[in-house]
Parts: structure tokens; C-alpha cells; sequence
């Protein structure tokens, strides 16, 4: 056959491109695989990827040649993964966008060969693993955006690779690790966001010169500064360092970023004050400096930043008052001023701010009336001034804002009536008004308010009658009009809507009976109606409310019996029904409320046996049921409720024995059951109740005599055993230091009142009427025999442990003021100061053998081998034991250097001394000693968190000891010193308080220890000493004198004070004190606090700040100019 020269140039013209069609085919092929491995409903949405003609499908673009250039697939609900599609097959595509999606796995290692790719777009998705090395081999790569997936590790180290990239976009990636130094390669880049990721360490010095349009570092964990080179990135558009981890000052020179548009420095730790240069970012849009530590004024140059939109410097220390240029702000839309310092009146130019939607100054010392103008905020939608001092009116003018949702205007001075106009804003969703001085009744037009959800009227003088056009309002969920002078009815219709959620309206006038609505509203989950003139009967005051889970009712007028179905209150949590006039039994029913923690029946008329089934309350904190008339005993069972901290069952006609089972409730704080006919001992069992503070057993028929284990309650403040027929002696109370009242009137007692505070300050109304007590006591007779400390000191030791042993045994331990025995018989002579602490060979507070435990700590210790060494100190080593028992204590072992023997033994002698004298929930507990020829130690509790120095050095453990553990560890060390030093007798001096010295259990309680230097101050002599003590905390009098007094514990405390706010020891801080005029006022607070986490809130700050104060006065110069102890305490308290 003979071919045409057309055919012929035909088949030539096809013949010439085969690799291509295939390849063609090839890329289609691929898509179609990748296609089918994802879900039904993906395929769907590619439903036109069918023939091998990829350019006509969805999603897909081709080039000239038609090869697949770009695939553009985002925000169409794609579910899969990459791992079935062929990379290799698409390497001419220059676009690959999959975003808005949720692919997930890996970015598989082969997306490396699409070399011609210009565009890649990942972003929200939920991809993981590690983002592959082979993404750095994309070299035309220009823009990269992976933000919103959840990668592991970092960025790949070689990313500098990547020389055309403008955009590196990966934030909220869960990234961790370093930025690579490589990034620093990037010349072309424009934008680089990293934020919201876990990034750390420092970042890369060059990308401060990088001519970079965005950048975010944000929600990171990096360390650093903010460099002064920022202000050189001259065309910035966008900078945003919020929660970075970095911190320091503005740059002064911040008007060099003139293009800036939007700038986010919140949480940074931000110091100093804000330059005023920054009111010529004449561009700036957005500013954000919330949550920093930022002092002075608002420089009125901010009313030069006329585009500015938002505007956040809340949650900082501003002070000083806000600028009237801030009415320049004209496209102002939102304004955050809260959580400052700001004083002064409201700015009458305020009203200015037309595009205003959000203005929140709350929390700050804004004084004067509200501006009137503030009715020119037409387009406002929110307004929160609460919490400040505000005075005068509400202004009417705010019926103006139509469209406002939220006005919260609590805790202020308000005065006068609420505004009528107040019915305008039909918008309103939810007023807070609480807390004021307003007066008058509330408007009718408040019915107008149809959207309102929570309406706070708490806390004013606001009378008359509820109007009834409140219940108009069908969608109210919270009402509160508590602490008022409201009289009437509750308003009849007031959970029409189904709605209504919470109800107060306590302490007002109220009288009649629970609305009809009330009653039967399935949506309620709190009422408080307490203090007020309401009645009815109980028992069918309340249908069945599922979802309740606070109810108190107190002092009312209510009558009837408990109704058996409030059991079915499965969520209730609290029923307080005390003081009204309720008759007839516990129903057993009210068991089955299972979720209840508070049960509060106390002043009624109850009659019948406390339910055994109330046992089954295992979350029951509180059971109040006093001043009824019940009768029967005290079931056993109560027990089983371990949470209980408060039983109150006083005042009633229960009898019978105390249970022993009472000794089983772990959580106890409270007990009362006084004013009953309890017969019988005291049960021994009580003395497990170590958490117990408060005891009342008075008016009872208790007899029988106290054992020593009731000492073991040495946490409680408050006992009174009154009216009883109690016997014996006293001597279990030795060691109650904690107790602060005491009645054991109108008992058959007799011998010595122990030496303890309680007992030296007790009236004869606390002790009279007893069989034959005696005591330093106005009206009470005085001791024959061995008066004063030794007597009534050792009355406790003579019982437990001087009957079993010799009449010298007896003499030997009067002679030591009760220390405890020796572990062991030593053998070899020991100096003079230590042989006045020899002792039989017993442990009298664990009540073991001495040698039996002497053996057992050696073989804990093996020997006192190193591994368990945990300090070394100017005695001797400290090492940490576990006894067979379980008990870990700490064993404080002796030097034996030959020349220092004497001085070691001294010190010992003083800390063994000082601490058998003392007994306080502050200062570390001795348990025994030994002195033996080989070792010589004492035995102490041992504190879990070490010592507030170690805490401090340690940046994570220094995190944790947050605000309010630093507050409360400075106020038990005042606590500790004020007992030493008033209610110790003789006052006793530490003379080393450092943080050294301070050790912490779990709960972060302080404990003061090391009483090596102590002394015991002697009222009618000087007291002159060697020096002791610690430099950078002993007082600087002891540079020239040698004359201790309480003073110079006063000025360590100051120290050491100071040290725990400011997170280091203040050496620096207290040299700027002597060397020059520096007072607390020309201090800022926030320079010198802990810098390793945010500032106190504004709720800690003013505690903070006092005890700041304190602590200054505590380290004055001059003695006499410094605070006694008592002082501090009592500071510390208010």
C-alpha cells in the first residue's frame, strides 16, 4: 500500500510523543489510585475523576502539554491519607494545595521528587509524624503552609535549603525542639509563623535582620529577650510574640516599625513602661499587651493611632489615668482596660468612641460618676465597669445604647435609683448591678428586657415589691436579688419560660408561700431563699426537680415534714433546710440523693433516731443536725463516710455510748455533741482524728479519766468538756500547743494546769468547779508542790513513762526538763553540756526500745552509708531513714572531729534542747536522740519538699511554689517565730532563720528546723553571744555587738521574706536599701518579684503587696525601728 505524504506526516507527528501520552496516562492512573483508597464520601466529592482525561477534572489543572500542573482540593472534606498516592507520577505539578480537610498519617519521604513545586498547601488537616528532611529537597519551593495538623519533633535541620521561599507557615503543629539555625539561609523569606507550637530554646540572632513582612513566634516556650534589633525589620507588617516565652521591655525606638498593622506582645512578661514613641505606628491596627507587667501611665500619644481598631492592654499594672486622647480613636471598635491600676474619672471623651462595640475598664480604682456621654456609644454591644469605686447615678443617657447585650456594673458605689430607661435595650441578654448602694424599687420597664438571661441585683438597698412585669421575661435563667430590703411575694410566674437555672433571694422581707412555677421548674439547679419570712408546708413545697443541686432554705417559717422524695434529687449536692420549723423524722429516703455533701437540718423540731441509711453519704462533708430533739444513739455506720470534716449533733436528746467508729473519720475538722446524754468514757479512738480542730462534749455524762493518747490531737484549737463528770489529771494536754480555747469547767479533774498557752491565759470560768486543780489561774489555788514549767511540764512524761522505772529515774528525767531517753547506754564520757542530756534507755515518744530502734536506724542508714546521705551541715550530715514500720524520718548524725567535738556537742546539745521545749505545727518535729561512743544523732520528721532553698535553685520546682503556697510558707514561718518567741518560756531566739533552715512537706506547710545556734533568752540577764547565724540573713547589728534578741529573728525573717517573693536571696535588693533612701514607695513591686511565672493576680496582689511591706519594715536598719513578732502575725492576718 502506498501512504500519502499527509498520512505519512500524520503517523510521524504521533509516532514522535509515546512517552508522553504514557505519561499522560500515567499521572491520571496515579490519581485514580489515590482517589480510591480514600472513604465513600471523598469519592463522591471526585466524582468527575472517571476517564484518563485528568484536565477536565475537578480540582485538576493542566499545563500547554497537558500535564497535571496544579491539584487544588481544599475545604472539601477529603478523608485518607497520602500513602497510596504516586508522587513520582505527578513531578510536573507546580501547586499542591490539599488544606481545610482531614487527611491524616504522614507526609510520605517521596513528596521530595515534586522538584518543580511552587505552592504547598497542607494546612489544616490531621497529619502527624515528623515532617520529612525530603520537603527540603522542594527547591522551587515558594510558599510552605502546614499550620493547624499535629507533626512531631521540629522542622527539618536542612530548611535553609529552600532559598526561594517567601512563606513558612507552621503554626499550631504541635512542633517541638529548637528552630534550625538554617532558617537563617531564607534571604527571599516574608512571612515565617511558628506560633502555637512547643517550640524552645533561644531564637536564631539573624531572623532579627531578616526583611521579613510577618512574624510570629507566639505560644511558644523559647527563652530570651526581645532583642532591640526588632525595631530594623523596617517593613514588618505583622508581629506577633503573645506567650512566646520571651520577654523584656518595649523597644523605645518601636516607632521605626512604621508599617506595623499588627502588633501582639501579650504574656510576654513585659516590664517597664510603654514608650510613648508608639503612638506613631501611625498604621497600627490591632495592639495587644494583655497579661504583662507593664507599669506607668498610657502616654497620650496612643490617641495618635487613628486607625487603631482594638485595642487590649488589660491584666497589667497601669496606673495613673486613662488619657482623654483616647476619644481620638475614632475607629476604636474594641477597648480592654481591665485588671490595672487606673485611677481617676472616666474620660468624658470616651463618648467619642462611635465604632465602639466593647469597652471593659473593669477591675481597676476608676472613681467619679459614669460620664453621660457614654450614650453616644450607639453601636455598643457589651460595657464593663465593675469592680472599681464608681459613684453617683446610673446615668439615663444609657437607654440610648439599643444595642447593648451585656452592662456589668457590680461592685461599685452606685447610688440612686435603676433607670427607667433601662427598659430601651431590648437587646439585653444579661445586667449585673450587685454590690452597689442603689436604692428604690426596680423598674416595671425591666419587663421590656424579653432576651434578658441573668439579671445580678444583689447586695443594694433596693426595696419594695418584685414587679410583676418581670415575668414577662421567658427566657430567665439566673436571678439574683439577694441582700435586699424586698418585702411581698415571690414573683408567682417566674420560671414560666422553663428556663430559670438559679435563684437567689436571700436575706430580703419575702413572705408567702414557693410560687406555683417555682415549684414545678425542672430547669432549676440552684435556690437560695435563706433569711427571709416564707412558709408553707415542706412537704409539698418542691415537685421533683432532677437537676437541683443546691438548696438552702434557713430561717424561715417553713413547717411539715420532710418529704421522702427529695431522696430522688439524684444531683442534689447541698440541702440546707435550718432554722424554720419542720417537725417529724429523717426520712431514710434522703439516702438515696447520693451526690450529697452538705446536710443541714439544725433548729427544728426533728424527732426519732438519726437513719442508719445516711451511711450511705459517702461524699458527705457537712451533717448539721443540732437543736432538734432526736434521740437513740449515734449510728455506727457513720463511719463509712470518710469525707466528713463537720458533725454537728449537739443539743439534742441522743444517748447512749460515743461510738469508737468516730475515730474512723479520716477528713474530721468539727465535732459537736454537746448539750446530750452521751454516758460512758471518751473513746481512745478519737485520738486517730488528727485533723481535728474544733471538740465540743461538753453537758454530757462523760466520765472516766483522759488517756495520754488524747494528746495526739495536737492539731486542735477548740475543746470544751464541760459539765461532765471527767476525772485524773491533765497531763495528756502537754503537748496541744494548737489549742486556743479551752472549758473543762464542772468536772471532778485535779492536779497541775499543764504549762501550755491555752492554760496560762484561761480565766477561772474555763477550769472552775473541778475536784482539785491547781495553777496560776485568778481564783484558782496555787501548786505545792514543783511550781512553774517543771511540774506542770513534765506531768505527762511522769505518767507515760516514770511509772514503769525508779524513784531516780524519776529524778534524773525532772532534772533534763523531760528531753527524751537515749537510744542507747553510751560508753563513752561525753562533755559537760552533753551529759546533761543523758536519759534512760528508751524512746519515750515512739514508746520503743531503745535499742531495739538505736538498731534499726544504724541497719536503715546501713551504717550511715553516703547513698542515704541527703545534706551536709555545720554539725553534722543529714541522712533520710526508712524504719521497719514504714516511717521515713531524717537522722541528723554528729561530727566526730576531734577539735570542733566541743563546739558540735554544744550545738547539739542546744537543738535537742530547744526542740523537747517546743511543740508547733511550724517547727520540725524531734522524735529522739542518741549519744553513743561510735555515733551521736537525733531522730526528726522528715519533710517531703526539702528545703525552700533547694526549691528556689530548681526553676521547675520554683514554678510550682506558685503565689499563694509562697504566701502562706511566709506566714507559717511567722507563725512558728511568734511561738518561740512569746509562748515559750523562756522566749527562745533561732538565730538562723534562712531559707535553708525552712523546710516544706507535700502540702507546702513550713516547717522551721536546724536549732543548732538557738538560745533560750534569759529575762533577767544580757544576753550576749558569739556570733551565729548565716551571712546575707543574720541582722546587721551583729557586725558590732554581740547582744541577741528577738530583733535579730525579725530582721532574718525579712530576708527570708523577701527571698521567697523575689524567687533569689535579696542581697542586691537590701544593699540598695542601706546605701541609699530607697523606701517602698519609690520601689515597683512587680521589678522585684519572681520573674520565672506570671505576676500575682489582682486578688494575691494586694496580699503580695502587704506582705512585701512587712517584710521591708522587718529588715530596717535600726532594731528598735523594726516590728516585734506580734506585730508581723497579726499584720500578716489582716
Amino acid at each position: 500500500m502506498k501512504f500519502q505524504p499527509f498520512w505519512l506526516l500524520l503517523l510521524m507527528f504521533f509516532s514522535a510523543f509515546p512517552h508522553s501520552h504514557a505519561f499522560i496516562s500515567s499521572e491520571a492512573n496515579a490519581l485514580l489510585k489515590w482517589k480510591a483508597s480514600l472513604d465513600k464520601q471523598s469519592q463522591g466529592s471526585l466524582s468527575s475523576w472517571t476517564a484518563n482525561t485528568s484536565c477536565n477534572w475537578f480540582g485538576i489543572a493542566c499545563d500547554h502539554s497537558n500535564h497535571v500542573s496544579q491539584i487544588n482540593l481544599q475545604n472539601i472534606g477529603l478523608r485518607g491519607t497520602f500513602e497510596n498516592l504516586n508522587f513520582s507520577m505527578l513531578t510536573n505539578i507546580h501547586t499542591l494545595n490539599v488544606s481545610n480537610n482531614s487527611l491524616n498519617g504522614s507526609i510520605p519521604p517521596q513528596i521530595g521528587v515534586l522538584s518543580n513545586l511552587v505552592v504547598l498547601d497542607l494546612s489544616a488537616n490531621k497529619l502527624s509524624g515528623i515532617i520529612p528532611s525530603e520537603i527540603t529537597q522542594l527547591i522551587s519551593l515558594q510558599k510552605l503552609n502546614m499550620s493547624y495538623n499535629t507533626f512531631s519533633e521540629s522542622l527539618p535541620q536542612e530548611i535553609g535549603r529552600l532559598r526561594e521561599l517567601r512563606m513558612l507557615h507552621v503554626p499550631w503543629c504541635n512542633l517541638t525542639g529548637t528552630i534550625p539555625n538554617s532558617i537563617e539561609k531564607l534571604n527571599n523569606l516574608l512571612h515565617l509563623d511558628v506560633g502555637g507550637n512547643n517550640l524552645s530554646g533561644s531564637i536564631p540572632q539573624r531572623i532579627w535582620h531578616m526583611d521579613l513582612k510577618l512574624l510570629s513566634f507566639g505560644t511558644n516556650k523559647f527563652h530570651g529577650s526581645i532583642p532591640k534589633e526588632i525595631v530594623n525589620m523596617r517593613n514588618l507588617e505583622i508581629l506577633y510574640l503573645g506567650e512566646s516565652g520571651l520577654s523584656g521591655t518595649m523597644p523605645q525606638e518601636i516607632d521605626m516599625l512604621g508599617k506595623l498593622i499588627y502588633l501582639n506582645m501579650n504574656r510576654c512578661n513585659l516590664s517597664g513602661h510603654i514608650p510613648r514613641e508608639i503612638g506613631y505606628l501611625s498604621n497600627l491596627n490591632k495592639l495587644f499587651l494583655e497579661g504583662n507587667q507593664l507599669s506607668g501611665f498610657i502616654p497620650h500619644e496612643i490617641g495618635f493611632l487613628r486607625k487603631l481598631s482594638e485595642l487590649d492592654l488589660s491584666e497589667n499594672f497601669l496606673s495613673g489615668k486613662i488619657p482623654s486622647t483616647i476619644g481620638n480613636l475614632s475607629n476604636l471598635s474594641f477597648l480592654y482596660l481591665y485588671d490595672n491600676q487606673f485611677s481617676g474619672f472616666i474620660p468624658d471623651e470616651i463618648g467619642d468612641l462611635h465604632s465602639l462595640l466593647t469597652i471593659q475598664l473593669l477591675g481597676n480604682n476608676l472613681s467619679g460618676p459614669i460620664p453621660t456621654s457614654i450614650g453616644n456609644l450607639v453601636n455598643l454591644e457589651s460595657i464593663l465597669l465593675d469592680q472599681n469605686n464608681l459613684s453617683g447615678p446610673i446615668p439615663t443617657s444609657i437607654g440610648n445604647l439599643v444595642n447593648l447585650e451585656f452592662i456589668f456594673l457590680s461592685q461599685n458605689n452606685l447610688s440612686g435609683s435603676i433607670p427607667t430607661s433601662i427598659g430601651n435595650l431590648v437587646n439585653l441578654e444579661s445586667v449585673s448591678l450587685s454590690q452597689n448602694k442603689l436604692s428604690g424599687s426596680i423598674p416595671s420597664t425591666i419587663g421590656n428586657l424579653s432576651k434578658l438571661r441573668e439579671l445580678f441585683l444583689l447586695d443594694n438597698n433596693l426595696s419594695g415589691k418584685i414587679p410583676i412585669e418581670i415575668n414577662r421575661i421567658i427566657d430567665l435563667e439566673i436571678l439574683q436579688i439577694g441582700d435586699n430590703n424586698f418585702v411581698g411575694h415571690l414573683p408567682q410566674n417566674i420560671c414560666i419560660g422553663g428556663k430559670l437555672a438559679k435563684f437567689s433571694a436571700i436575706n430580703n422581707h419575702f413572705t408567702g408561700h414557693i410560687p406555683e412555677s417555682l415549684k414545678n421548674c425542672s430547669s432549676l439547679i440552684r435556690v437560695r431563699l435563706q433569711e427571709n419570712q416564707l412558709t408553707g408546708n415542706i412537704t409539698d413545697a418542691f415537685g421533683v426537680l432532677p437537676n437541683l443541686d443546691y438548696i438552702e432554705l434557713s430561717k424561715n417559717n417553713f413547717y411539715g415534714h420532710l418529704p421522702p422524695n427529695w431522696g430522688m434529687f439524684r444531683s442534689l449536692t447541698s440541702l440546707k433546710i435550718s432554722n424554720n420549723n419542720l417537725s417529724g423524722v429523717i426520712p431514710p429516703e434522703l439516702s438515696e440523693a447520693t451526690e450529697l455533701q452538705e446536710l443541714q437540718l439544725s433548729s427544728n423540731h426533728l424527732t426519732g433516731s438519726i437513719p442508719q441509711d445516711l451511711s450511705k453519704l459517702v461524699l458527705l462533708f457537712r451533717l448539721s443536725l443540732n437543736n432538734n430533739n432526736l434521740s437513740g444513739n449515734i449510728p455506727s455506720k457513720i463511719a463509712s463516710m470518710k469525707n466528713l470534716q463537720i458533725l454537728r449533733l449537739g443539743s439534742n436528746n441522743l444517748s447512749g455510748l460515743i461510738p469508737d467508729q468516730l475515730g474512723n473519720l479520716p477528713s474530721l475538722l468539727e465535732m459537736n455533741l454537746s448539750q446530750n446524754k452521751f454516758e460512758g468514757n471518751i473513746p481512745p479512738e478519737l485520738e486517730k482524728l488528727i485533723s481535728l480542730t474544733t471538740l465540743d462534749l461538753s453537758e454530757n455524762l462523760l466520765r472516766g479519766r483522759l488517756t495520754h493518747k488524747f494528746g495526739g490531737l495536737e492539731k486542735l484549737e477548740t475543746l470544751n468538756l464541760s459539765h461532765n463528770s471527767l476525772s485524773g489529771d491533765l497531763s495528756s494536754f502537754d503537748d496541744m500547743m494548737s489549742l486556743t480555747s479551752i472549758d473543762i469547767s464542772y468536772n471532778e479533774f485535779e492536779g497541775p494546769l499543764p504549762n501550755i498557752p491555752v492554760f496560762r491565759n484561761a480565766t477561772i470560768d474555763a477550769v472552775r468547779n473541778n475536784k482539785g486543780l491547781c495553777g496560776n489561774v485568778s481564783g484558782l489555788k496555787p501548786c505545792q508542790t514543783l511550781s512553774g514549767k517543771s511540774h506542770k511540764h513534765m506531768t505527762k512524761k511522769v505518767i507515760t513513762m516514770v511509772l514503769p522505772l525508779t524513784l531516780g529515774t524519776l529524778m534524773l528525767a525532772l532534772f533534763v526538763f523531760g528531753v527524751l531517753y537515749y537510744l542507747c547506754k553510751t560508753s563513752v564520757k561525753m562533755e559537760e553540756e552533753a551529759t546533761n542530756l543523758q536519759t534512760p534507755n528508751t524512746f519515750p515518744i515512739w514508746n520503743f526500745d531503745g535499742k531495739m530502734v538505736f538498731q534499726n536506724i544504724v541497719e536503715a542508714t546501713e551504717n550511715f552509708d553516703d547513698k542515704h546521705l541527703i545534706g551536709v551541715g555545720g554539725q553534722g550530715q543529714v541522712y533520710k531513714a526508712m524504719l521497719p514500720s514504714g516511717q521515713v524520718v531524717v537522722v541528723k548524725k554528729l561530727h566526730s572531729v576531734p577539735n570542733e567535738e566541743k563546739l558540735n556537742v554544744k550545738a547539739f546539745t542546744s537543738e535537742i534542747q530547744a526542740l523537747t521545749e517546743i511543740r508547733h505545727r511550724n517547727i520540725v518535729k524531734l522524735y529522739g536522740f542518741c549519744s553513743h561512743s561510735q555515733w551521736s544523732f537525733m531522730v526528726c520528721e522528715f519533710l517531703e519538699k526539702g528545703s525552700v532553698q533547694n526549691i528556689l535553685k530548681d526553676d521547675e520546682e520554683a514554678i510550682a511554689f506558685d503565689w499563694n503556697k509562697r504566701v502562706n510558707v511566709i506566714k507559717d514561718v511567722a507563725n512558728a517565730l511568734f511561738y518561740m518567741h512569746y509562748d515559750c518560756s523562756p522566749p527562745i531566739i533561732h538565730r538562723d532563720i534562712s531559707s535553708k533552715n525552712i523546710l516544706l512537706d507535700l502540702e507546702y506547710v513550713a516547717h522551721v528546723s536546724d536549732f543548732g545556734t538557738a538560745k533560750f533568752l534569759n529575762p533577767n540577764s544580757s544576753n550576749w553571744t558569739s556570733f551565729v547565724g548565716t551571712f546575707g540573713y543574720a541582722a546587721p547589728e551583729l557586725a558590732y555587738t554581740m547582744e541577741v534578741n528577738e530583733k535579730c529573728d525579725v530582721y532574718s525573717f525579712g530576708v527570708l521574706a523577701w527571698e521567697i517573693l523575689m524567687g533569689k536571696h535579696p542581697g542586691d535588693f537590701i544593699s540598695s536599701l542601706l546605701s541609699s533612701s530607697s523606701t517602698a514607695d519609690h520601689m515597683t513591686l512587680m521589678d522585684k518579684l519572681e520573674q520565672r511565672f506570671p505576676p500575682p493576680t489582682k486578688r494575691l496582689l494586694k496580699e503580695v503587696a502587704s506582705v512585701a511591706k512587712i517584710a521591708l519594715a522587718c529588715m530596717t536598719e535600726s532594731p528598735r525601728s523594726r516590728p516585734i513578732m506580734k506585730e508581723v502575725v497579726n499584720k500578716l492576718v489582716v
